[in-house]
C-alpha cells in the first residue's frame, strides 16, 4: 500500500498553513514526497472559495476586526466558510492520479470517511442531495457538521474539510455558510451533549481516509515533514494569502 503521512500541525494560522500546503503540493506533483494529510486548528478566519459571493459575508470589516476574525480569498472550490477554535481542519495532499482520477468520487470519499468516523461516535450523519459536506438531522432540516472545499491541480489535491468538533457556532452568523441560507451549522459537542476533544475525532477520520483511498496512514511529525520538504528542494517561504483589507 502507498503511504500517506499524517502530520498534526496543531494550532496554526491560516496563511501559514496555506503556505505549507503549497510547498507540499509542489513536491508531491514531481513525486519528491509521498501523500500527506495535514491536520490543524485555525484561529478565527473566514475563507471564500472561487465561486464565493461577496454578499454571503454578512459582517463588515469593522465587525471582523472587533471579533479578531481574518478573511482570506482562496483558490479552493465552494463558497464561504468559517474556521476557528474547536474545529478539526484536514488538508489531504494526495496524488489522485495514482488512486482514481475522478473529482466527484474524491469529494464523496472525503464525506464517506467522515460519515464512518462520526458513526463510530454514535451519531448518524450523511449526505444531502446537491449539497456537499456532512449533514445530520431530519430531511429538509439538516444541519451541517462538516464542510468540504478542494482544489486539484495536475491530479494533486489541496484544501479539504472542516469538521466542527467543539466549535463556537455563533461565528457562523457572520456568513451565509457555503452560500446555503436555510441550513445551520452544528457541532459534535452539541450533538453528543458533552465535551468532545479533537483526539476523539482526528484518528478516526484519518483511519477511514486511509481505508477509502487505499493508503497506509503513518504518523509523521511536523519536523520530519519540514525535513522532507527541504530534501525535496522546497525551502520555507514567506506566508501567502490575502487579508480582508485587500478584498473587501
Amino acid at each position: 500500500m502507498k503511504i500517506c503521512h499524517i502530520v498534526d500541525l496543531g494550532w496554526m494560522g491560516y496563511a501559514e498553513a496555506w503556505a505549507l500546503q503549497k510547498r507540499v503540493v509542489t513536491a508531491r506533483k514531481v513525486g519528491l514526497i509521498e501523500d500527506v494529510l495535514l491536520l490543524c486548528e485555525h484561529p478565527h478566519v473566514i475563507t471564500q472559495g472561487r465561486s464565493g459571493k461577496r454578499e454571503n459575508l454578512l459582517a463588515s470589516e469593522h465587525v471582523l476586526k472587533q471579533k479578531g476574525v481574518e478573511f482570506h480569498a482562496t483558490d479552493r472550490g465552494g463558497d464561504i466558510t468559517y474556521h476557528g477554535p474547536g474545529q478539526l481542519v484536514g488538508y489531504p495532499i494526495l496524488n489522485l492520479g495514482a488512486i482514481r482520477r475522478d473529482v466527484v468520487w474524491y469529494v464523496r470519499m472525503l464525506e464517506e470517511a467522515m460519515i464512518r468516523a462520526t458513526a463510530e461516535l454514535g451519531i448518524a450523519a450523511g449526505r444531502v442531495g446537491g449539497k456537499t459536506g456532512l449533514w445530520v438531522g431530519e430531511s429538509g432540516a439538516e444541519e451541517k457538521l462538516a464542510a468540504i472545499g478542494v482544489h486539484i491541480s495536475r491530479w494533486v489535491t489541496s484544501h479539504g474539510f472542516a469538521y466542527n468538533v467543539s466549535t463556537d457556532l455563533r461565528f457562523f452568523d457572520l456568513i451565509v455558510p457555503c452560500g446555503i441560507a436555510d441550513r445551520k451549522a452544528t457541532s459534535l459537542e452539541k450533538l453528543m451533549e458533552r465535551r468532545v476533544e479533537q483526539n476523539e475525532v482526528a484518528p478516526r477520520i484519518a483511519k477511514h481516509l486511509g481505508d477509502v483511498f487505499g493508503l497506509e496512514m503513518k504518523e509523521t511529525s511536523r519536523a520530519e515533514l519540514l525535513d522532507k520538504l527541504q530534501e525535496a528542494g522546497q525551502p520555507a517561504a514567506a506566508e501567502v494569502g490575502q487579508t480582508f483589507l485587500s478584498v473587501l
